[in-house]
């Protein structure tokens, strides 16, 4: 059953709403490349959108009713919002869900050191990557820096044309012949992503001259002027080393977008704007981006976490409809599609995928019934049933849809939030959109699949 290029359909005005989608999309990925810039972002979105802090909402005792919007976030890592729909919440809600955490670089917390007469940053990577991906090319620092005082403060380095970039370097190939006889996992070691940041020493007087680490002095005094953070500070800061530059349009048909941290956030904005499009509904709708699922979805703001459940006792609490069985029916009876990226076909590496059974740019979402590895460890595998409810939804709504596995059974796989929120016993399906290069600094997605993914999640919110 081969499945038809979406891009064959489009007329002139939907093109011409689909290129405006991509437009916004690239932007927003290009601003927000870390889960706490997500975060912020969407909230902003959110807020214009009508949307208001649960936590104010607590606070007024205001009653939630049908068409109500309102937004929690925890930490400020995760995200979720809610529009409240006619029918009691006990009857179940419509849930897209998504994860906003990409691989990347972390610097560990006694980061700066130096080592002949160059600074440097010691890193430890998130989540899983091709080490050897990560050298020789310009880096940013994003994140944030926790002060003893409470203060906190914002860090972007690298964004700005103005500004400088940091990155971690290669060996030279002449001196290569060593490193090129490892095998890829190796070539790269984790101790070596060591993030080059200043080879300048300070100038020292005559009462200076037995300063051992010049260079290292310098970079935190340009730290220091900046931000006002001391070496200290780094012990309780949250800095990511991520690919600097904006997302880029690729292709010279501009039929794609080339960028970082697509995965998730090709889902995650999806899902966000066809949230936010959503009018009144019967089910209460609700759109969730996590983080953690690079790792196991653990910790507080992880999918793992009582965070989301939590949520929703207080939802239910506000607009009058709280108990624990209730809340129970609420989270069993709900639907989900859990929306992550899949693994696009590339003929470049054609021998690790079946070609019946993967996913293709250009053919719109993508429905993995189950992921997992091998004999499907760790998969939800969602029912026919539901699997044919989706469908469905899909066809009533003219949305272009695959299905596919991620690669032939033996050559490895992958998961999602999906089995986390089954055991709920609600009905999920992993839902996304299909990315070259997943996991590199820069993947790679469609315009198309972009736009078919919003106008999926959007039906599902409405007729699930």
């Amino acid at each position: 059953m081969e499945r038809e290029n979406a891009w064959l359909k489009y007329s002139g005005p939907e093109e011409k709403e689909l290129m405006e989608l991509g437009e916004d999309y690239r932007k927003f990925i290009s601003e927000a490349k870390t889960e706490r810039e997500c975060v912020k972002k969407a909230v902003e979105l959110a807020e214009a959108a009508g949307y208001r802090k649960l936590e104010d909402l607590i606070a007024s005792g205001e009653k939630l009713t049908a068409g109500s919007r309102i937004y929690a976030d925890c930490m400020g890592k995760t995200l979720a919002l809610f529009r409240i729909g006619s029918e009691p919440m006990e009857n179940g809600m419509n849930i897209l869900g998504a994860h906003i955490d990409s691989p990347r670089l972390d610097l560990k917390q006694n980061p700066l050191y130096e080592d002949t007469e160059q600074a440097l940053f010691d890193t430890h990577y998130y989540g899983g990557v091709k080490k050897y991906q990560w050298v020789a090319l310009p880096m940013a620092l994003h994140g944030v820096v926790a002060r003893k005082d409470g203060s906190v403060v914002d860090v972007v380095i690298g964004e700005d044309s103005q500004d400088p970039v940091v990155g971690i370097s290669d060996l030279l190939i002449h001196l290569s012949g060593d490193q090129l006889e490892k095998k890829a996992r190796v070539v790269i070691e984790g101790e070596d992503l060591n993030v080059l940041v200043g080879s300048r020493p300070v100038k020292e007087d005559e009462a200076e001259k037995k300063e051992k680490e010049p260079v290292k002095k310098a970079i935190l005094a340009i730290l220091k002027e900046k931000y006002g953070i001391e070496e200290e500070d780094f012990l309780s800061a949250e800095i990511e080393v991520v690919p600097a530059g904006p997302a880029r349009d690729f292709g010279l048909d501009r039929s794609m977008i080339m960028g970082y941290g697509q995965d998730d956030r090709i889902c995650a904005y999806t899902s966000l704007a066809a949230m936010l499009e959503t009018a009144e509904c019967k089910k209460t709708a609700v759109c969730l981006l996590v983080d953690k699922e690079e790792i196991g979805s653990v910790g507080a703001t992880g999918m793992q976490s009582r965070f989301f459940e939590n949520t929703v006792a207080e939802i239910m609490s506000l607009a009058g409809q709280y108990s624990d069985l209730g809340l129970r029916r609420a989270l069993a009876r709900s639907r989900m599609l859990s929306s992550d990226v899949s693994a696009a076909y590339d003929p470049n590496y054609s021998s690790v995928f079946e070609k019946k059974n993967t996913a293709y740019l250009g053919r719109g979402l993508v429905f993995n019934k189950y992921t997992g590895s091998r004999g499907k460890s760790g998969s939800n595998d969602a029912s026919a049933e539901y699997m044919a409810l989706v469908r469905r939804i899909m066809d009533d709504n003219q949305v272009s849809f695959q299905t596919a596995e991620l690669g032939k059974v033996d050559q490895g796989g992958g998961g999602t939030i999906a089995y986390i929120t089954a055991n709920y016993g609600m009905e999920v399906i992993d839902s996304g959109v299909a990315v070259l290069n997943m996991h590199a600094p820069w993947e790679i997605g469609s315009k198309a699949d972009i736009y078919e993914a919003k106008k999926g999640y959007a039906a599902f919110l409405k007729d699930a």
